[in-house]
């Protein structure tokens, strides 16, 4: 039982870590900073989630648990900034570039369909190593796109948080019963007794 449920832990955090490679790649090409350090933390998470599970080390485990809650809070923003809930603007605000640059999703300029028109001459306010460019003809914008990927990973979250939660809960009660049936930590180990068959005598000494 506990080796099933080890395994489709597995096979939720190899599904994760591919999405989140995909997604890095696109990232990367987009100079999205901010997203590709999440991505980077969020890889090294699942390998070590990865780790607890194979070796039942329930702490790992339960860290990859915890981050998962911070992932999807992560991506919950990702979604909101795209969809510019509240205050937030994908096409003025730079937080997803530290602010040191003006670059934006990757898929605004290649997502499907989408033809890009040079400007010229380009404004004065454009910083002279960027080009002015207007982009139309979209099957699909590119924030439904970004925010399609985040929603990805929230339901990989969602799963792989259950799955973490069920294997601690399995490997915890697995060393409680050990313990209970008199494993070697509860109680200290002792070995065979060996019986001398020899009768002793009394000796007696004369003076």
């Amino acid at each position: 039982m506990f080796e099933a449920l080890a395994k489709v832990e597995d096979e939720s955090s190899w599904q994760s870590m591919v999405s989140v490679l995909e997604r890095q790649i696109f990232d990367f090409l987009g100079y999205q900073w901010a997203p590709i350090l999440a991505n980077f933390i969020h890889i090294i998470i699942v390998i070590l989630g990865l780790f607890g599970t194979i070796q039942y080390r329930p702490r790992y485990i339960t860290g990859y648990a915890v981050w998962l809650v911070l992932w999807v809070t992560w991506n919950v923003f990702v979604i909101c900034f795209y969809l510019e809930a509240g205050d937030l603007s994908k096409e003025t605000d730079l937080i997803l570039t530290f602010n040191i640059s003006m670059h934006r999703s990757w898929w605004m300029e290649n997502g499907p369909g989408c033809t890009v028109t040079s400007v010229t001459p380009a404004p004065d306010w454009a910083p002279e190593d960027h080009r002015y460019i207007t982009v139309s003809g979209c099957f699909l914008e590119y924030q439904y796109i970004e925010v399609a990927h985040s929603s990805l990973q929230i339901f990989l979250a969602l799963a792989g948080f259950i799955y973490a939660c069920y294997v601690v809960k399995c490997i915890t009660e697995e060393e409680d019963s050990f313990d209970f049936i008199g494993g070697f930590d509860s109680y200290g180990y002792q070995g065979p007794q060996k019986t001398s068959h020899l009768q002793l005598q009394p000796m007696y000494m004369s003076k």
